[in-house]
């Protein structure tokens, strides 16, 4: 019998043990929604340079995909996984080594605009994971502007070279939809990870009662999070599509 739905640590958790643990620690359908901005950004350019793009979203998948969700597994075990420390070590080095030479590489492409994005990156991932400087980053707002206004803009400036206003507008979309999710993701972390019980009920203007639990209140939030992360993923799909054809 696998672990209950209830009892994992998200709700895109796998039973823990081997390769599952690996699964779980991607956060598979976060990764794939902050990767997204990438493409969006990207495909706010004129003309779209599918070399860069790929670059670019593997520099973040090595950034945010490996080293920022290993740092987090480090601090505290949120996801309750079995992979060894120092293996998580070794994945964060590796994730960081490799963001930082493809962000080298496209420094050479694109110019010297690019080296404060390369700088940025790097510092965001160890100082939000960290908390480094007070906590002052790892919060609501460092939150979306790291993993949401962040990979729009450094995915435009890979391609172009240069800021403009769709860029930064497309910066703010995602800071705000980063926002609403970590307005939900953070409950629901709460109800999963440190909840034993829920008791309660909320009585209708009908007369009725219905019974609150833990199941009760998580599930909207995290229904609202799977049709968000797939709206974002699907949206850059579609760009993508309609840019590289």
């Amino acid at each position: 019998m696998g672990e209950p739905a209830e009892a994992r640590a998200a709700y895109y958790a796998a039973p823990p043990g081997g390769w599952r643990d690996w699964w779980t620690l991607l956060h598979p359908p976060y990764t794939a929604w902050h990767l997204s901005y990438v493409v969006i950004g990207a495909c706010l350019a004129p003309v779209v340079n599918t070399t860069r793009l790929i670059a670019t979203l593997l520099a973040f998948f090595c950034a945010v995909g490996l080293a920022a969700h290993a740092l987090d597994e480090l601090h505290g075990r949120p996801l309750r996984t079995r992979i060894p420390g120092p293996a998580l070590v070794t994945v964060a080095v590796v994730g960081l080594a490799g963001a930082v030479g493809l962000g080298i590489a496209g420094a050479v492409q694109v110019g010297w605009v690019l080296v404060p994005f390369l700088v940025i990156g790097p510092l965001l991932v160890v100082a939000y994971n960290f908390e480094l400087f007070g906590g002052v980053i790892h919060n609501d707002v460092g939150f979306a502007a790291s993993w949401g206004a962040f990979p729009v803009l450094t995915a435009y400036v890979a391609q172009t070279g240069r800021l403009a206003l769709a860029p930064a507008l497309g910066a703010l979309g995602a800071f705000a939809l980063s926002a609403a999710q970590r307005a939900l993701s953070t409950p629901a972390r709460m109800l999963r990870r440190r909840t034993d019980q829920v008791t309660g009920t909320i009585a209708r203007t009908d007369g009725t009662t219905v019974t609150v639990s833990r199941a009760f209140l998580l599930a909207p939030l995290e229904r609202a999070l799977r049709a968000m992360s797939w709206a974002v993923v699907l949206t850059a799909a579609a760009l993508a599509i309609a840019r590289l054809d």
